[in-house]
């Protein structure tokens, strides 16, 4: 499918080497020689244009899973975060000379704050785990500081795999309760794990399923009455931004993902930001530094003597805040609400066109995603949720997350996101619909128009191949 460049047939035979000169770098270190081809540059510019080819993105074709890597990120946000006096601000220029980027810092924090019904954020944290795992150190410092050992958090077993790893890391216990038959928070389980011992309670709503708890004010209760904190995943609140908040619901801490809701990239893993929020009684836990208002000047002051400490160097991944800031800004709230309205109506329309193809389970109305189970096809003719992913990529679609959450089996999570349009969403569904229907050995061995074909994931992962040589492939 793809050309091959004489840049890449170099890499491949090019046998002449240059010889690498002597540096202070220790020996063990340097290399002996060094393969380089001699191009001009029009075989340059060929090499990575079509390399460009080969990568999907949202401005190639849909992407049924956006909020996670792939949402639609705003050209005026890149732009806005590429104005020199954002791009170029070094982190040891003196607060006076960046004045601008503490005020729409500090204006952020405020924003995000009445998004989530939050008395304070901090920025600092740079993606989502990493904000889970500051929120979790405040929630330690919180009780140790008013004097409980409390040793346990507690978690249903629909939650984000981040969410016990950040528990973990900051030395809890681990407790996992199971769902209730509707997919929800099963209440009598949670009511026999909470106890005195329980720090925090972590939960997104609406769930990885799509299901937002009708329970969250009783569970909330029930949490509180034991002395522990309600904390928030923020990953799904393209599900109910600008209807409700985590703060309403009885929620203590929150962190948000830039990228998730507010339209900043994060394809590939990075760069990202995951803002904190938290209520009143954990203020003075917040990462240090924090920024404040005094008269007309913004500056950067110590949190004091309670606070969890610097979590990221500087101010954060502040270019990523910058376009989340844009976004919101553009949206007003209005448009927030909007985008919460739209996620959720593509979602339940998606599901609809599917769900006489492929089973659907845990209930009828969704939020902003729903899962989907290709068990039927796999019990019919030995078609599985990778086979169905593979075959995707042949129709120049993105497959979503495959096999998450794990209490569904052979499980495809769709979540199409707010900028998908119906003719999006109905060449998705008309693909997948196709798919179920196709020969099953057509399937079983996709994807057919790649670059790379059916790779054998285990032995990948065990092996890996990092070099150039893959572009001997023979599907050049």
């Amino acid at each position: 499918m793809y050309a091959q460049t004489k840049i890449q047939r170099k890499l491949i035979t090019d046998t002449d080497a240059k010889k690498v000169p002597n540096t202070d770098v220790p020996a063990e270190l340097k290399r002996e020689s060094i393969s380089l081809p001699n191009v001009p540059e029009s075989e340059v510019v060929r090499h990575y244009t079509i390399l460009a080819s080969m990568n999907f993105g949202v401005d190639n074709g849909p992407y049924p899973l956006g909020s996670c890597t792939m949402k639609y990120n705003p050209k005026y946000a890149d732009r806005a975060s590429s104005l020199p006096s954002a791009a170029e601000v070094h982190p040891y220029q003196d607060q006076s000379t960046i004045q601008g980027t503490l005020e729409m810092m500090y204006d952020m924090e405020d924003k995000l704050s009445k998004i989530a019904g939050m008395d304070a954020f901090t920025l600092q944290p740079a993606a989502g785990a990493h904000g889970e795992h500051a929120a979790i150190l405040m929630i330690k410092s919180f009780h140790e500081n008013n004097g409980e050992e409390r040793d346990e958090v507690i978690l249903p077993d629909s939650a984000h795999g981040t969410n016990p790893a950040s528990a973990a890391m900051a030395g809890y216990k681990v407790i996992e309760i199971p769902s209730a038959s509707d997919g929800s928070v099963d209440i009598d389980a949670l009511r026999t794990a909470v106890s005195k011992r329980t720090a925090a309670f972590m939960l997104t709503n609406p769930n990885t399923l799509g299901i937002f708890d009708k329970n969250i004010k009783e569970i909330a209760k029930l949490v509180h009455d034991a002395g522990a904190i309600m904390y928030y995943d923020g990953a799904n609140l393209n599900a109910i931004m600008g209807i409700t908040t985590p703060g309403d619901m009885g929620f203590d801490v929150v962190h948000f993902n830039v990228h998730k809701t507010f339209g900043a990239p994060h394809g590939g893993g990075g760069p990202g930001s995951g803002p904190v929020g938290v209520k009143k009684k954990l203020i003075p836990y917040l990462p240090s530094p924090v920024i404040k208002k005094v008269g007309d000047k913004y500056m950067l002051e110590d949190n004091g003597k309670l606070s969890i400490g610097k979590m990221r160097s500087f101010y954060g991944n502040v270019n990523v805040i910058l376009r989340g800031y844009s976004y919101i800004l553009r949206m007003g709230t209005e448009g927030l609400r909007d985008a919460t309205v739209k996620a959720v109506l593509n979602s339940n329309y998606l599901k609809e066109l599917l769900k006489e193809d492929y089973e659907i389970p845990y209930g009828d109305l969704k939020k902003h995603e729903f899962v989907l189970s290709t068990s039927r096809q796999k019990k019919k003719n030995g078609v599985k949720a990778m086979d169905i992913a593979k075959r995707l990529i042949d129709y120049g679609i993105h497959p979503p997350t495959i096999y998450f959450p794990m209490l569904v089996d052979e499980s495809m999570m769709f979540e199409p996101t707010e900028d998908c349009s119906k003719d999006d969403l109905d060449w998705i569904a008309d693909v997948m619909i196709k798919i179920s229907n196709e020969d099953p050995e057509l399937v079983l061995n996709a994807p057919y128009n790649t670059s790379v074909s059916r790779v054998d994931e285990t032995k990948a992962a065990k092996d890996a191949i990092l070099s150039t040589r893959y572009l001997k492939s023979k599907r050049q």
